[in-house]
C-alpha cells in the first residue's frame, strides 16, 4: 500500500486530475505486487522486500530531485524513521502473504486497514468515532473472517495481511502527525530511505542467525527485471498518489483506492490463474461496503468537528 499523507488542496488544482492520478496509481500497484509474487519462487520475502525498497529509492530520488520545490520540512527525524519501520513491516508481511496465497485474497484482507484506522484514530488521535462507524468496522471485520474462513482449514499465514493492515493503519496515524511539519514527498522519501537501511540490517541479522541464505545473486536477468520493475512501479505509484492528493481532497479520492482489489484480481487471474470463489467475493464485497460507508460518514461529519484544511485530515499514498 502507498503511504498516506495530509496536505491542504492548493487553489487552481483539478479534482479530475487527482482522480486520474489515483486511478493510475491503483492500476500500477497490483502490477508491482504481481512481480513480487513471481519473485517469491526464487527469493525469500525479506530479500524481495529489501530489493524492492532499494529499487524504489533508486527511482524515487530522481523524481524527488525534479520535484524538489515540493519538498518541505525535515526529511530525517524519529517520527519519519518510525514510518520507515512500519513501511518495512507492511511490505514484508504482504510479500510473505503473496508467497502462500492469491494476490486478490491478500489484498482483500489487507483492505481492513481503513477499518483498523477508524478504531485507532480515537485513542491515538483523539478523534470522535460514532457508533455507526464502529458498527461498520465490525461488519467489515466479519467480511475479513469470511475471506479467511477459519472453520475451513484456517492457515496462520492468513494473519500476514492482517499484520500488514495493522502496521499500515498505525503508519497512517504517524503520517498524520508528521505531515503537520512536512510535505507528502518529504515523508515518502525519508521513510523510504529509513526502510532501505532497516531492511538491509534485518537481512544481515537473519543471515548471521542462519535464517536467511541470500539468493539474490543467483537471479536471472528476468528476475532482476522483476525486482527493478517492482520498485519502479512502487515509486511511480507513490508520486502519482502524492499528486492525486495535491489536486483533490481525501473524501473525493478515497473510493478510488478500492480499484486496487479489482487490479489485483485481474492480475492474479491473468498471470497465476487464481480467481476468487464465491465466499471470497462475499467477504470482499462486505469489506468494500464497510470501507465505503466509513468514507461516506467521514464526508458527512459536521464541519465543526474538523475544520477544512486541519492538519489531521487524511490524504492517502502504499
Amino acid at each position: 500500500m502507498a503511504q498516506t499523507t495530509m496536505i491542504p488542496t492548493p487553489a487552481g488544482t483539478s479534482p479530475f486530475t487527482g482522480m486520474a492520478c489515483m486511478v493510475a496509481a491503483m492500476m500500477l500497484l497490483p502490477l508491482g505486487d504481481t512481480l513480487a509474487k513471481l519473485l517469491t519462487e526464487a527469493l525469500h520475502p525479506v530479500e524481495i522486500a529489501t530489493g524492492r525498497v532499494i529499487a524504489q529509492a533508486g527511482f524515487l530520488m530522481p523524481a524527488a530531485l525534479l520535484l524538489r520545490a515540493r519538498l518541505r520540512g525535515p526529511m530525517f527525524s524519529p517520527i519519519v524513521a518510525l514510518s520507515g519501520l512500519l513501511v518495512m513491516t507492511t511490505l514484508t508481511s504482504l510479500i510473505a502473504a503473496f508467497a502462500v496465497m492469491p494476490i486478490a485474497t491478500a489484498i482483500a484482507i489487507f483492505f481492513v486497514e481503513p477499518l483498523l484506522l477508524t478504531v485507532l484514530a480515537g485513542p491515538l488521535l483523539g478523534e470522535a468515532v460514532g457508533w455507526r462507524r464502529l458498527a461498520a468496522v465490525g461488519v467489515g471485520l466479519l467480511g475479513a473472517v469470511i475471506v479467511m474462513r477459519p472453520g475451513a482449514g484456517f492457515d496462520a499465514a492468513m494473519l500476514l495481511p492482517l499484520l500488514a493492515a495493522l502496521a499500515y493503519a498505525v503508519n497512517m496515524i504517524v503520517l498524520r502527525i508528521a505531515s503537520r511539519r512536512r510535505s507528502a514527498l518529504t515523508i515518502q522519501v525519508g521513510a523510504t530511505v529509513y526502510a532501505c537501511l532497516g531492511m538491509a540490517v534485518l537481512s544481515a541479522l537473519l543471515h548471521w542467525a542462519g535464517l536467511l541464505e541470500p539468493r539474490v545473486a543467483t537471479l536471472s536477468g528476468e528476475g532482476w527485471a522483476f525486482l527493478l520493475g517492482s520498485g519502479a512501479l512502487a515509486a511511480a505509484s507513490y508520486v502519482l498518489i502524492a499528486e492525486a492528493f495535491r489536486h483533490a481532497e481525501a473524501g473525493f479520492l478515497a473510493p478510488f483506492q478500492y480499484l486496487e482489489i479489482i487490479g489485483a484480481t485481474a492480475a492474479g487471474y491473468l498471470v497465476f490463474g487464481h480467481f476468487p470463489d464465491g465466499a471470497t467475493w462475499t467477504g470482499i464485497a462486505i469489506i468494500l461496503a464497510s470501507g465505503l460507508y466509513i468514507v461516506h460518514r467521514e464526508r458527512v461529519r459536521p464541519a465543526s468537528i474538523e475544520p477544512a484544511g486541519h492538519p489531521s485530515r487524511r490524504i492517502k499514498p502504499r
